[in-house]
């Protein structure tokens, strides 16, 4: 009964994990609005709430932009009323800005690196400012915007995307990694700002998941890893990578303000006991 006709506005709800947990609580009878660039991957997951005879409705907008996001909670006002849980899945990571080397050498300095080899002073800054972008401000501008409206309604909750990369950085992930500790800290400042107004904000960490992506750079299991996605396997106690649903239920709980009403600024590995090991 604390979904029933709740109104949910989920960011980056056309990739794999967010879509599910869309659909998760769409089908416990809250209202769904579908926020993502690319309205194609939006309408199948709206195809989907619609075949259970779910209310969703889709908006194609950058997260990024403090104008759309205007926009896109003064039609979520006019079409469902106010907003009562805010998830903010959208983000992610861009190749251009990680090295391909995973420690310094002193070939970057003179420029002789194999071909095809790239060092931390070889990546593209541009693309180094938008991960920064898309993960932070991605989250701020939503949470501000949205926040407004569970003020006014009495409360509400946030539910922020960190990763593993909050408590230790991945090789490689620098401008990934520092987005995403960012999180973390943006997680329990909002918290603590917003507790007055009855606005709960925490965030789940996710471990290695699996999507297309990661099966590019990882590998899977029943068919084959790559040596990094060997080395995470290694690292997991729970001996495999997490799928999607894994993390509905820490997402309904964290929403859920009769199960975790006292819960606030937290946030959550869902991890399979990645962070238990050492690594030595």
């Amino acid at each position: 009964m604390n979904f029933k006709d709740k109104v949910a506005v989920v960011t980056g709800a056309g990739g794999t994990l967010c879509s599910v947990i869309a659909y998760e609580i769409a089908s416990l009878g809250a209202k769904v609005v579908l926020v993502g660039r690319t309205a194609e991957k939006l309408e199948k997951v709206k195809e989907k709430i619609d075949a259970i005879g779910g209310d969703c409705m889709i908006y194609p907008c950058d997260v990024t932009d403090k104008t759309a996001i205007a926009q896109l909670a003064q039609t979520v006002k006019e079409k469902y009323g106010l907003c009562d849980f805010l998830i903010n899945g959208a983000g992610g990571n861009n190749a251009k800005a990680m090295p391909t080397l995973t420690k310094f050498d002193k070939r970057e300095l003179d420029g002789t690196l194999p071909e095809g080899e790239r060092g931390i002073y070889d990546i593209d800054m541009d693309a180094f400012e938008s991960v920064l972008n898309i993960n932070t401000m991605g989250t701020v501008i939503p949470t501000l915007e949205f926040a407004k409206q569970m003020a006014q309604k009495g409360g509400g909750a946030v539910v922020n995307f960190a990763s593993m990369n909050s408590y230790c950085p991945l090789t490689r992930c620098f401008s990934y990694a520092m987005s995403k500790a960012a999180i973390a800290n943006l997680t329990q400042s909002f918290a603590a700002y917003f507790a007055p107004a009855n606005i709960r904000v925490n965030a789940i960490a996710p471990g290695f998941m699996v999507n297309e992506r990661s099966k590019n750079y990882l590998g899977t299991v029943e068919d084959g890893l790559t040596a990094r996605g060997q080395a995470v396997i290694d690292h997991t106690p729970a001996g495999r990578f997490g799928e999607a649903y894994d993390l509905v239920g820490c997402a309904k709980w964290l929403l859920d303000c009769d199960a975790s009403g006292f819960v606030t600024g937290i946030t959550v590995p869902v991890d399979g006991g990645f962070l238990t090991l050492g690594g030595v």
